[in-house]
């Protein structure tokens, strides 16, 4: 006689937390920041509050990996950069990928939002640096030093305005929707980048 299978646990749980990441995104979405709450995550993803509290001490923690784990996602390889040896292709297609990214209404929308309390909440902008943009920047800054070993970029660049003057026509345009997000786009910021940072 066969044993009965016994249910997988593991597998029951990862199910949870995604629903309740995927509920944290959508509540930030429709109702912003401020007004979600630990019991509405709960009751949209079908959970029991303890359930949350089990992996996440409050809301700003369930909110923060909510928004982690959708870049790591869309990215597929959490905040590594390609590094092929040819700066210039692994850097059009990072940026493909996320001039594309934000172009994407599942992404955007969230992202929107979080951005909308992040300018009006110092605090948040703080959490949101050092939890999700710093470990972000610091991935693409090591593949920048990577391109500097290899010679493709000039060896004395700053390598924080580096970023700061690549990502921040894409984010200014997606912010006041001024214009699509392409990867044709996405590459002439790549190319007028490297006329600047090239040796």
């Amino acid at each position: 006689m066969t044993q009965p299978m016994k249910p997988d646990r593991s597998r029951r749980s990862e199910r949870s937390r995604q629903a309740i990441l995927e509920a944290t995104r959508a509540l930030v979405s429709e109702v912003g920041y401020g007004k979600v709450a630990i019991e509405t995550i709960a009751a949209r993803a079908g959970v029991g509050k303890q359930t949350i509290y089990r992996w996440w001490p409050s809301k700003g923690a369930v909110i923060f990996d909510a928004f982690l784990a959708l870049s790591e996602g869309a990215e597929g390889q959490g905040t590594a950069l390609p590094d092929t040896g040819d700066v210039e292709a692994d850097l059009k297609a990072v940026m493909r990928a996320t001039a594309a990214e934000f172009a994407d209404p599942e992404f955007e929308r969230p992202v929107r939002a979080l951005n909308n309390e992040i300018s009006n909440d110092p605090g948040l902008a703080a959490q949101y640096h050092e939890k999700l943009a710093r470990p972000v920047d610091e991935a693409k800054k090591e593949r920048l030093r990577s391109a500097q070993r290899a010679g493709q970029l000039a060896a004395d660049a700053d390598l924080d305005l580096a970023l700061e003057v690549l990502y921040a026509p894409l984010f200014q345009r997606w912010l006041h929707r001024s214009g699509p997000l392409t990867a044709a786009y996405a590459d002439s910021l790549v190319d007028v980048w490297l006329r600047a940072f090239r040796p």
